[in-house]
């Protein structure tokens, strides 16, 4: 019969292992090794070469339906300068306060996790569904090897879960607040526009770009995207640099360039965007150059049978009813998406990423019962 583990423990271990994205290996490693005393199989899947080599694992216990996926990285940022109390990989606890790099973004989440697996096999070994984690080591950075391609891998190997719960920290300030649904898309764009340099005495003799710069982004920002929808609030779109590098004041510079950023809802596609942008910086700039990358599309999880799952454990257990939620930036759940439905619930999310970020071992023990519940409800 299979021990339930202490999540705190399991946590402190975690965040022992620096793991500064992308992971170089030993944290999953380590957690491969208590996964497969929990009985799953374990696959180790590093996609990427050289600098980008990434650490990946897919862990499945079980074959039956339904199957429940859990999806987190055991990657983080890096810890900043001094000034942590407790060593940022030391996993300390502290008057009921667990601190380290990953505590609540999300070496926390995963070992809520893993403890809640440990007590639903305690009291059922056999559970009638299956259980999966899908683990990356590069969430933090560019994300291109990591649960893109696990994902790839699962559905080439039958392993797509019917629903997945990402750990990610969704609580802004108690435990019980926000499930995320779903999530805004985001196209990062650099518009260059080229003219022809010269005196500002003589201004017939040149091509000012930064006024066709000016006005391509005048236009751009001169109404709302939209009005929202029913489960987003409306698109944004933020200029985030303009850049002519000019440091002469009697001199008409030969280019001039803007970085822009739009958080978009589901009324847009990152397609659609990019050539409505391209159609307005031509207007005013035939020959400008307009490169966007889209970090990913919007999603949305609509309610239904596993969301009402998720969300019934987090009222059992919190005794709050949790506000269904689509703010906030990206996360690997958009890549998720495109697979099967997905949300989003973890621990508090205030410290991620900033000196001393912690986690009470409460919030610990109440993510641990609300996965158990969860567990309980869909594949026990």
């Amino acid at each position: 019969m299979t021990s339930a583990l202490n999540v705190s423990a399991l946590a402190s271990d975690l965040i022992r292992h620096p793991s500064v994205s992308p992971d170089p290996g030993e944290t999953q490693i380590a957690l491969g090794a208590t996964l497969s005393a929990l009985g799953f199989e374990v696959f180790h899947l590093p996609y990427g070469e050289g600098e980008e080599r990434t650490p990946n694992l897919f862990a499945r216990r079980g074959k039956g339906k339904p199957h429940l996926c859990f999806a987190g990285h055991t990657d983080v940022v890096p810890p900043g300068g001094g000034g942590w109390q407790h060593g940022p990989f030391e996993g300390a606890v502290e008057d009921g306060v667990l601190y380290g790099r990953g505590a609540c973004d999300m070496k926390g989440a995963i070992a809520a996790f893993v403890s809640a697996v440990s007590t639903v096999l305690e009291k059922t070994p056999e559970p009638k569904g299956s259980i999966s984690l899908l683990i990356t080591g590069d969430e933090e950075g560019p994300a291109q090897f990591g649960t893109k391609k696990v994902l790839e891998w699962m559905q080439a190997h039958d392993q797509i879960p019917d629903f997945c719960v990402v750990g990610e920290p969704t609580n802004p300030a108690s435990m019980g607040e926000v499930i995320k649904i779903g999530r805004r898309g985001s196209i990062n764009v650099r518009i260059t526009v080229r003219g022809k340099q010269g005196h500002v005495a003589y201004p017939h003799r040149a091509d000012n770009p930064v006024h066709r710069l000016i006005a391509i982004l005048s236009e751009l920002t001169a109404e709302p995207l939209d009005q929202g929808s029913e489960w987003f609030e409306p698109s944004s779109l933020q200029v985030t640099s303009i850049d002519v590098g000019n440091t002469a004041t009697n001199v008409i510079p030969a280019e001039a360039a803007a970085r822009l950023n739009i958080r978009f809802n589901d009324l847009h596609s990152g397609k659609a965007l990019h050539e409505w942008i391209e159609t307005v910086s031509r207007k005013h700039a035939p020959d400008c150059d307009v490169d966007a990358r889209i970090s990913g599309e919007s999603f949305l999880t609509k309610p239904g049978p596993e969301l009402e799952a998720l969300r019934m454990a987090v009222r059992d257990v919190t005794g709050r009813e949790p506000k269904l939620d689509t703010g906030g930036g990206t996360s690997d759940a958009r890549f998720i998406a495109l697979y099967c439905p997905v949300a989003e619930f973890g621990l508090v999310g205030a410290s991620m990423h900033q000196i001393d970020e912690h986690v009470t071992v409460a919030d610990l023990d109440t993510l641990t019962c609300v996965y158990e519940r969860l567990l309980e409800r869909t594949v026990a």
